[in-house]
């Protein structure tokens, strides 16, 4: 007899991170003694500098798996709003966890560069940033902006998502505005809203985080196939 294949866990960084961030790394630990393994996506696809949003949906998309695979998805910020996406289009995603998920990123970015930020992207073609992966200087091609900004023309920045969903996001973030998790999460009675006293990496709450999540995936943590 074949015995039924849980879904399996994937957690998706956020913009200018990697699969080492301080979260992905502390949640796969956390679940990993729970005989879970949470893998952790590289999403600077192609690479940061040449970053694109459909190059990372088709990241997680691939990673999902075959046809009859389903999956869990862990998204902070930027890996947040695409652990949206995917979930939009692909039935294969059964639950999502967000963390500060960068809902209306275009408006997020500009907010972030400022106009005088913005006129020297187009200009120049490159936004420079800090790339916390690697700690260094680096820089992102103004092709992204413009993926974005269709993006949000597209759905005004808010995805349709209908699967069970937990969204926890700090009170001081000053990255992704927690306003916009407070909109998207009203009226809908599928996701669940943590507000936690903490900025953006929201690295002082990991462990209200785990605990949150445990209870959210408590039908999925109690199924031997999801192991």
């Amino acid at each position: 007899m074949t015995v039924p294949q849980g879904p399996k866990w994937l957690y998706l960084h956020g913009f200018a991170s990697g699969p080492e961030s301080t979260k992905g790394v502390r949640l796969a630990a956390h679940y990993a003694r729970q005989g879970i393994h949470l893998e952790r996506l590289n999403l600077r696809q192609p690479s940061l500098e040449h970053l694109s949003f459909g190059a990372m949906v088709s990241t997680v998309r691939e990673a999902l798996g075959g046809e009859r695979d389903r999956a869990i998805l862990f998204g902070s910020s930027m890996g947040g709003l695409t652990a949206c996406h995917v979930a939009q289009e692909d039935a294969r995603v059964c639950a999502l966890v967000l963390l500060a998920p960068a809902l209306r990123i275009a408006r997020q970015m500009r907010r972030t560069v400022g106009e005088p930020g913005l006129r020297r992207w187009r200009e120049t073609g490159w936004l420079e940033i800090q790339d916390y992966a690697e700690k260094r200087q680096t820089r992102v091609h103004a092709g992204l902006l413009d993926e974005l900004d269709a993006l949000e023309a597209r759905s005004d920045g808010v995805p349709d998502v209908r699967v069970p969903t937990l969204l926890i996001h700090g009170r001081q973030d000053t990255t992704t505005e927690i306003s916009y998790s407070r909109e998207w999460a009203q009226g809908r009675r599928h996701v669940r809203l943590v507000e936690v006293d903490d900025g953006h990496e929201l690295v002082a709450s990991l462990e209200r985080i785990a605990s949150e999540v445990d209870d959210f995936l408590r039908p999925f943590l109690a199924s031997p196939a999801a192991r």
